[in-house]
């Protein structure tokens, strides 16, 4: 989770293979699933956003060809997994309080 502008820029164009200017949100994850970026475009500079869980870890979903390393997400999807929703249970996380 060191990655900044130009390193998370890189990993979408580069390891994802796509372009980042396209107006996607790409989100990234550490290891531990505490941590997450959000890299985002917007026509006029990069947006680069960070969420800290203090507790607890985001359920990541997996595709249903079983790819680690892209997912696509519908909005809706994306906002339950950053507000601490499983997306397999469809149901809040016992540590995960408003």
């Amino acid at each position: 989770m060191r990655k900044q502008y130009e390193g998370l820029w890189a990993m979408a164009s580069g390891h994802l293979g796509l372009d980042p200017k396209d107006g996607a949100l790409f989100v990234f994850t550490n290891k531990s699933r505490d941590r997450v970026k959000l890299l985002h475009y917007d026509g006029t500079g990069v947006w680069v956003l960070a969420k800290r869980l203090e507790a607890g870890r985001f359920s990541w979903p997996v595709t249903a060809e079983g790819g680690k390393n892209k997912v696509v997400l519908e909005p809706s999807a994306l906002a339950l997994l950053l507000d601490g929703v499983d997306l397999k249970r469809g149901m809040r996380k016992a540590w995960y309080e408003r």
